[in-house]
């Protein structure tokens, strides 16, 4: 038995780069930019006027010129035009080329206009307003968003914006999750009294999914023969399996020989912790084998605590630690880490754990009154109001 700690660095040593893809820009969120994005030109790529009014030579209006003759209009998205009398002025809309000899925007709310010409009302008028200078955001050849940054609908814009139609990301590791055992029955499906239907495959297919990975399911009985001979398959054909249950002490519980028999290499089995205790970690040369316990809780955390951290590393993703400060004091005195359900909020700009109860780790249904498992190490009984401890999201 090994610590957390230990389990966890053996996982992220285990750690693997997929590959790179190139997908359509739009299909990109979520996923994982692995080239950096350059500006394609100076932006903004003019003197883009970002006020409707009129464009003035400033020169003007310094000399005392207050009423100035309308000669022509620059909408948006088209070419420049010149002002060709520096006594005149142009209209302008917001976003168009700032017109050649104008080098002010005065916008309509600060004038008068009548019969084709435009008198400024206020005194309080500066060279360059309302112009937005070409290049001033970036210039042509910058980095715009580096690489191993997680795409969201902001880089979506930049990527349109550069041209990026299609985009290079990290590939996905190829997942399939495997429920095991008698007991269990599809979600249509009434179960007898001794049956229960198949849950932890599709929490773990919606906890992939917040990672945009596609996954897989199967469910395999608990027969030997069957299993040695489908894992030996999957084996073959995936990059990463993940198991629920199975993995324990008990009679039916034939995973763990099933992979000594398969050349599966453990690389341990059971951690120092609550829930999850009895969890395998092993693989093959081409395959990953996360062998979770059953009851959904420990599942459920599991997932969270291990596989994400190797998922994140796999792709090249660097994630910062997350605290919260507990607001009661708890006692837990097995020589163990414990992930203990909390629920989240914030208290004069901390953020705050509050423990939530729950009946061990077969108690499903407490997941959704916590959003979080706050870590609370191994070697201490109490753990004091007003402590700070790493906490894992999961909502």
């Amino acid at each position: 038995m090994i610590s957390v700690e230990q389990a966890l660095q053996t996982i992220l040593n285990t750690a693997q780069n997929f590959g790179v893809e190139k997908i359509p820009f739009i299909q990109s969120v979520g996923r994982i930019l692995k080239e950096d994005i350059v500006a394609d030109r100076d932006f903004p790529p003019f003197n883009r006027v970002s006020m409707d009014g009129i464009a003035i030579d400033f020169n003007a209006f310094k000399n005392g010129q207050r009423t100035f003759k309308i000669e022509g209009i620059q909408p948006a998205g088209s070419k420049q035009i010149t002002l060709q009398d520096s006594e005149n002025c142009i209209e302008v809309m917001t976003g168009a080329v700032l017109p050649k000899n104008a080098n002010s925007v005065i916008r309509y709310e600060d004038l008068e206009i009548n019969n084709g010409f435009a008198r400024i009302i206020p005194e309080g008028i500066s060279d360059a307003q309302n112009v937005h200078p070409k290049g001033k955001d970036r210039k042509q050849g910058d980095v715009l968003i580096q690489q191993n940054k997680l795409i969201s609908a902001a880089e979506i814009g930049v990527l349109a914006t550069v041209g990026k139609s299609k985009v290079k990301v990290a590939k996905q590791p190829k997942i399939l999750i495997i429920s095991t055992g008698d007991e269990l029955v599809g979600v249509d499906e009434t179960p007898l009294e001794h049956q229960i239907r198949r849950s932890n495959v599709f929490t773990l297919v919606s906890l992939l999914e917040r990672l945009n990975i596609p996954s897989e399911t199967a469910h395999i009985t608990d027969d030997k023969p069957v299993l040695k001979q489908k894992i030996a398959t999957y084996l073959q054909e995936y990059d990463v399996l993940l198991f629920s249950g199975a993995v324990s002490k008990g009679k039916f519980d034939f995973l763990p020989q099933v992979f000594e028999e398969l050349q599966v290499e453990k690389l341990f089995h059971k951690i120092t912790q609550r829930p999850g205790k009895p969890f395998f970690y092993g693989k093959t040369d081409t395959c990953n084998v996360f062998g979770f316990p059953g009851n959904p809780i420990s599942t459920f955390v599991n997932c969270l605590a291990y596989f994400y951290p190797w998922y994140y590393k796999s792709v090249g993703i660097e994630v910062k630690e997350e605290t919260a400060i507990l607001t009661e004091d708890v006692v837990f005195k097995p020589n163990l880490t414990y992930f203990l359900q909390v629920k989240l909020s914030y208290k004069f700009g901390h953020l705050v754990a509050t423990p939530i109860k729950g009946n061990g780790s077969g108690d499903l249904a407490s997941l959704v009154n916590a959003d979080a498992f706050i870590q609370l190490p191994k070697g201490e009984t109490e753990f004091k109001k007003g402590e700070n401890f790493p906490v894992i999201r999961y909502s």
